[in-house]
Order: structure tokens, then sequence, then C-alpha cells
């Protein structure tokens, strides 16, 4: 150890109760950055293990497959596991109330895909052989279709085509260009209703059902699931093997692993630590800076001597940053295990609030990462070496006689000082003083000036960046108007009223509503080109006509409820009532969570499930409806929401849904 850094330490001791405040200051710098990042690790593994739970733990899905290019992919050293199930066939679903899903799809599973794809049982039990089947619950759900544990289908299975290709569940449902080439006939019994299996799109043309694949009679077509070994080259992967393969990523969990195409999340994700570690690190940086700044205001004597007998500038850093680093090998790491401490005792109390962002049975719990603590403490050392290397480059730039006088610390001349009279009458003696004291050492004041400034700057942002976050959540969660929703189909307007009397007045409920959602076919032609175009994109619609058919939801609520509404939106009441009002509707695209047309008027037409009758309404866009929607399946990538009071549900009676 040279002279100097025994220099260093002999300082260290001298000066303990400074010595313990600069190590105390290292500590908290140290254990909030741990904090934020083992904070993060926790919460985006709880929201991994929620969507593998939800979704199942795989990263590519590669739909009408044959059986060698599965045990190719098997056998991939980039691999970590497969699974398929067999694509046994799709069957027409007869009574299907949604046009845009008129199928049945009959999925083969075997052992393995019954550990690998989760599947959440209602009723019922799993299939055991090829003849007996399990029904999800959104047929009856969404098509409208009423099957029950123990009935009978018998299906005519086959494949769909249009224009001479095969297609798949990716494949979107094109009204009037394919059809459906019957192949064999087969018998189900139903032994179990289901949740929508995760690995089914949305925009699935066929409800998919279960069964166990028949070891007898085997087809040549699987959709194969591949979990890779490092998924962030997922997009390598398929680039090497998917050829004129479909394939479908998991986004779902993918993008919660920062790998995903949803860049408005990516940015977040990755932003959103990135700004807690800077605001963290600048409040450090002062509260050390002050610290090291202290002590070598202290020591310039003792640097003036240094050099006057040959000691270089980058020796007396040296020496500073020396002081830094024995102060980081105490601080930094009691500052980690206070962090991960910290985090252990708050994830139990803020657990349930994330409970909303992600339906699993997953708890969250602590999820320390070696990487992210090797992280932290850098991130920690560096802010320390930064807080020592800025005032130690000031103190080594000072000229040696100036050092060794200590002349340079306080500069001023008996007329800089001087107070008025006034001064003095308003402030008093305790103020002049303080004031004199300011101006006789302006640096000293414009540090302390700036910490407070900085404090109050953190502050600020901290709370604006929180009140973002919440902003954000809310567009990311679902959020309930009340405790408990119940959802009905096919009941009488007047058996559900009888039903809602006896709800409403049941003990412990102190409030409640009704609304009715009601989804009819539109058509329109004012949309916006871009946007016609992307819809259509998004649907799989590859007509070129001006004129945009679409699904078109209808929510009424209670007059008083949507005149409330009307009211809070600072709208001319007069224009919403009558039998010719206008209604309000909501454009949402769910996956970029950005609204369409605010404030712009629009005439819809909607038209019966027949086309036989149609109604014309004039809409105003608006950014939010008065109550949520009753709970659905699945959401599209665009929807479209009217909201209309009670008293004008007649004028939409005439038509059927679609």
């Amino acid at each position: 150890m040279n002279i100097f850094n025994k220099v260093a330490l002999q300082g260290l001791k001298k000066n303990r109760t400074r010595t313990l405040v600069t190590i105390v200051g290292v500590v908290l710098s140290a254990a909030m950055i741990t904090a934020v990042a083992t904070f993060g690790t926790s919460l985006l593994n709880y929201l991994i293990n929620g969507s593998i739970a939800k979704y199942g733990d795989w990263h590519v899905e590669f739909e009408d497959v044959n059986s060698s290019f599965a045990a190719k992919q098997a056998s991939n050293d980039k691999v970590a596991s497969t699974a398929t199930f067999e694509n046994i066939g799709y069957a027409k679903l007869d009574g299907a109330k949604s046009s845009e899903k008129p199928y049945l799809f009959i999925a083969g599973f075997n052992n393995e895909t019954f550990d690998t794809l989760p599947i959440t049982l209602i009723s019922g039990r799993l299939p055991k052989n090829s003849s007996e089947v399990l029904v999800p619950s959104h047929i009856a759900a969404k098509a409208g279709v009423k099957i029950s544990v123990g009935d009978t289908l018998t299906l005519a299975v086959g494949n769909r085509e249009a224009g001479g290709k095969a297609l798949t569940q990716h494949d979107s449902y094109r009204t009037g260009e394919e059809t459906l080439v019957p192949v064999t006939k087969k018998t189900y019994t139903v032994v179990g209703i289901c949740d929508r299996p995760g690995f089914e799109e949305p925009s699935a043309p066929g409800y998919t059902l279960i069964t166990k694949a028949d070891t007898t009679d085997k087809a040549d077509s699987f959709s194969l699931f591949v979990t890779l070994k490092n998924p962030r080259n997922v997009k390598t992967y398929v680039n090497s093997v998917a050829e004129s393969q479909t394939y479908v990523l998991n986004d779902d969990v993918l993008r919660f692993m920062g790998v995903s195409d949803n860049k408005l999340f990516n940015t977040l994700l990755y932003s959103v630590g990135g700004i807690l570690v800077a605001i963290i690190m600048i409040g450090s940086i002062f509260l050390i800076y002050n610290s090291f700044n202290i002590s070598l205001n202290e020591r310039t004597h003792q640097f003036g001597i240094l050099m006057s007998v040959g000691a270089a500038a980058k020796q007396l850093r040296n020496s500073v940053l020396f002081e830094g680093l024995c102060i980081s090998v105490v601080g930094i790491p009691i500052g980690v295990l206070v962090g991960i401490g910290s985090i252990k005792l708050i994830l139990p109390i803020v657990a349930n609030n994330f409970s909303t962002i992600i339906s699993s049975t997953v708890p969250l719990t602590l999820s320390v990462s070696a990487p992210a603590l090797v992280v932290a403490a850098v991130v920690s050392l560096i802010t320390i070496l930064i807080s020592a290397y800025i005032p130690a480059k000031k103190a080594v730039a000072t000229p040696v006689m100036e050092c060794i006088r200590q002349t340079n610390e306080i500069k001023t001349e008996s007329k800089a000082v001087k107070t008025s009279k006034t001064v003095q009458c308003i402030y008093g003696l305790e103020g002049t003083l303080a004031l004199k004291n300011f101006r006789r050492n302006k640096k000293r004041y414009r540090s302390v000036v700036l910490s407070l400034t900085l404090s109050v700057v953190l502050f600020v942002s901290g709370s604006a960046f929180g009140t973002t976050l919440k902003q954000l959540a809310k567009e990311y969660t679902v959020e309930m108007d009340g405790d408990i929703s119940f959802a009905t189909q096919n009941m009488q307007e007047k058996e559900l009223s009888q039903l809602y009397d006896k709800l409403k007045t049941a003990d412990g409920v102190y409030k409640s509503t009704y609304q009715a959602d009601l989804t009819y076919s539109c058509t329109t032609s004012d949309l916006p080109s871009d946007f016609v175009s992307t819809y259509r994109e998004s649907v799989g619609d590859k007509s070129t006509e001006k004129t945009l058919k679409l699904p078109l939801d209808v929510q009424f609520v209670e007059d008083n409820i949507y005149y409330d509404f009307i009211k809070s939106l600072g709208l001319p009441t007069a224009e919403y009532t009558g039998q010719d009002a206008k209604v309000l509707i909501v454009g949402m695209n769910t996956i970029e969570h950005t609204t369409y047309f605010t404030n712009q008027s629009m005439d819809f037409t909607l038209a019966s499930a027949s086309e036989e009758q149609a109604k014309t309404i004039s809409t105003t866009f608006v950014d939010s409806y008065p109550l949520d929607l009753l709970p659905r399946d699945s959401t599209p990538t665009y929807y479209f929401v009217v909201v209309a009071p009670w008293q004008m549900k007649p004028q939409f009676d005439t038509l059927e849904c679609a």
C-alpha cells in the first residue's frame, strides 16, 4: 500500500463520525438500488410464472406440421422441450351465433401435452380415450350453444380449404371463400367443461375440443409447441427453422421477458427501472458528494503540502477514489442485504395490489437474481466514485499556495456582506447573521440551495412518476364497478327483472345496477382509410371496398347513469334524448391501448343477422364508458361499443343480434 492510500485510511479512522455518516449514505444508496432491482426481478418472475400457469411454458407454436418436423425440432440443440397434439380436424357448429367462429376444432392430446399445456377444468374430468372429449365453456358464452357433461356429439370432421390451400387455426374465418371438406364421422361423449385453452387465439375460427389422441388411427398433422433453452433467441430460431411453416409466438409469456413485438410494453418495462435508478443515483451523488466535499475541505492543507513536495494530481485523485472504494467495501454489501431484506418485508404487503395485473394463483414471492445484484452493486460503486471524483478533481486543480494557506474557500470583502437596515428590521439579528454568512460563503450557500431544490424535484418527480404508472396500470388491468358481476343468456327480460329485484335487496347489497350488452353487425364508409386497412388486416379481410362491415357492441345502461355520464362529458343533454337521439361510442385498440375518433360524430347502419332490417344511429366518439362491460371470454384487437340509455332498448329489439 502506497503512502497516499495510508494517509486516506488514517483520515477515515481519524474522522470516525463523518466516515460513519458517509457509510450510512452508501448503505442507503445501495439499498435503494438493490430494492429496485430485486423488486423488478420478483415482479417480472411473478408475471412470467402467472402467464405460464395460464398459457403454458412454451415459446413457439408451429401449426400443421408432420411428425418428421416435430422429431427434428425435438432434437434441436436450441430446444429445451417440445409437446404436440394431433390436428384431428374441423366440424360445423350447428346453431353458432358468432359468424366469425362457426367451427369446432378437435385436438388429440397425449399425456405429455396435458402436462405442458394448462387446462383449467370447470366441471367433469379429462378425457381418457379417443371417444371422450373436453368442451370449452366459451362455446355457450360466445356461440350461444349449450353443451353439457354427458352429451353425445356426432360430428362430420374434415378440413378447411380455400383456393386449394388447407387452413389452420391461425387463419381466421373467410366468409364466402372457404369450404369445409368432410373426411370422417366421429362420435364423442362430453366428459368435462373447461376454460378456453390459452393456446387458442381469439381470432381462431374453431372452438377447441380436446380429446385423447387415437394411437391406432394416427394422422400426420400436428400442432407443435417448442420451449427454447434461451427464449431471447426466439426470433433467430424461428427464422432458421420455420421455412414455410406457420408459427405463433407465445407473446403472453415472451413480453414479460422483454422479447415480444409489443414496443410500448418493452419501453415501459426497461424505462421504469432506468428512471428509478437514475433518480436514486442523482440523490445519492448529492448526499455522498457533500460528505466527500467536507472531508476534502479539511484535507486541503494536507493536499497542498503533498503537492509542494511533488505529489502528482493523479496520485491525489487516486487517493480520494481509494477512500471511496474503502467505504464501498463496507457500505455496498450492507446496502445489498438491507435492500433484499426490505423487499422481502414489503412483498407480502403489496402482493394483493398486483393480483389484478394478471389473473393467476401464482403468489408474488421474493426472487433474487445474481446478475441483478451484480448490476446493483456496480451502479452503487459508480455512484460513489462519481461522488468522490467531483470534489477530488476540484481540490487538485487548486494552486499549491492557496491549498496551504486555505484562502480559496472564503473570498469576500466587507462591502459584500453589508446588509441594509430594512433587511435587519425584517429578519432581525439572527436572520441578518445568516444572510451575512451566506454572502461570505456563496459556494456553500448555493450547494445548500441546490440540494433543497433537488429534494423537491425528486419528490415531485417521484410523485408524478407514480401517478403516471397508476394511469398506465389502469389500461393493463381490469377493474370492475362492483364486487359481484352476474351475467346470463337467453333469459326473458321480465324474468331477469324479477331476479334483479331479489338480488338487489339481498343482505349486504347496498348498491346495484343492471345493463345489457348486445352485439350487432354494422356498416359505415366514413372511417379513415388507414384505419380501415389496418382493421381489415387484423381480421383477415382482403376486401378493398370503401364500406367497412364490422361487429358493434351496444351497451344499454340505466337512464340516470347514462345522463349523469352525458353531463360529466359536458355534452348537451337535449341532443341525447328523444326518439332520434344521439348515442355515445367508444372505439378502442386493445393492443396499443389507444382510442380513436374522440369527439367526432359519425353515423352507423346496424343490420340484423338476416340483413332484412336495418337501423341508422348517430354517434359521438368518446374515450370511456360509464359502466364496465360484462365479462367476455376474449377481447378482439379492435372493439367498438355504443353506450345507450335503457329507454332506447325497445328501438333495437326489432333487430336480431349478430
